[in-house]
């Protein structure tokens, strides 16, 4: 019995775009009503310390973050360090190869 299913009932079974509906609702009459709540700044700083301490005690997710940041940034912090183009000449010079992987030597199809 514990691994049955239960089927889902109320705002569960309702489609997204209705509870979202109706959550709005709730929240438009309790600003009016004055007993929303709203974060002071203190407790604010406080929710999003607690929540990035949660976080980041998942290495697995921390490290796909680091990655995606990587890929996105396409190495962009060391392109814009001075004297890079020129460390990566010496570099395919040093190699033979230039960075699209062809030999200098050699001419590109079409070219003479």
């Amino acid at each position: 019995m514990p691994n049955e299913r239960k089927s889902k009932r109320g705002f569960a079974a309702m489609d997204a775009n209705k509870q979202r509906e109706i959550a709005s609702k709730g929240g438009k009459a309790a600003h009016e009503k004055g007993t929303a709540h709203e974060f002071t700044p203190e407790e604010a700083r406080e929710a999003g310390r607690k929540g990035g301490e949660a976080v980041s005690q998942n290495r697995e997710h921390m490290a796909a973050i680091g990655r995606k940041g990587g890929e996105s940034s396409h190495g962009g912090w060391e392109r814009s360090r001075p004297g890079h183009e020129r460390e990566l000449a010496e570099a395919e010079h040093r190699e033979g190869v230039t960075r699209h992987g062809e030999h200098p030597a050699e001419p590109k199809p079409g070219k003479s």
